[in-house]
Formats: structure tokens, sequence, C-alpha cells
């Protein structure tokens, strides 16, 4: 009994937010697809804004190297958590964004003061 119960009232609330959710997306852009490459490429992207290599979203170009490197370590405990679970594409780009951040990573600490 308990149970219908919950159901009735999840259904409910989830079509009201459904109809809520649209006609306040309506004004947005459309974005993009939402998977683990998209992910992996936020993370990258943080990375990158960190290391002082792209600017951050209100155009400021800023070293945090310790930003950086959290930012590193959580595409490598992706990396480890995700074995054998991805696909080539998302497995060889997690590779070679990990290999590129952490030279580049090794550049710029070696540059710092």
């Amino acid at each position: 009994m308990s149970g219908d119960s919950k159901k009735g009232g999840s259904s409910g609330g989830g079509a009201e937010k459904t109809a809520s959710t649209k006609t306040k997306g309506a004004d947005l852009p459309d974005l993009p697809k939402l998977d683990f490459s998209t992910f992996v490429l936020g993370i990258i992207g943080s990375a990158y804004v960190h290391l002082g290599d792209a600017p951050s979203p209100d155009g400021s170009v800023e070293q945090d190297l310790m930003l950086a490197r959290q930012n590193i370590d959580l595409l490598g405990l992706l990396q480890e958590k995700t074995k054998g679970n991805l696909t080539g594409d998302e497995e060889r780009l997690l590779d070679q964004a990990l290999y590129d951040l952490r030279m580049r990573f090794i550049e710029v600490a070696k540059e710092a003061p």
C-alpha cells in the first residue's frame, strides 16, 4: 500500500518538474550532448585554465597549480575507476589528456617561482 502511494506521488511530481524544466529551458541555447567524453573535456578545460593556458570564464588568465593538480588527479581517478568500462575512443581521450596535462604540469611547475 505504501508502495502505491509513493508511485503516485513521484509520478505527479515528475510531470510537473518536466513541464517546468521545458519552460525554463526554452530560452537557453542548445547544449552539447552529455556523455563521458563531454564530462572529461570539461575537466580537461578546467585543468588548462588552472595551468594558465586558457582564460577563465571571466577572461582572466591565472595559474593555480594546486587546482590544476586536483583536476589532473581527478582524471587519473576516473581512469582508474572506469578501467575496462570505456569505449576505445573514451579510453584514448582520457589516456592522451592525462599524458598531455601531466607533461604540461611539469613544464609549468618548473617555471613557477
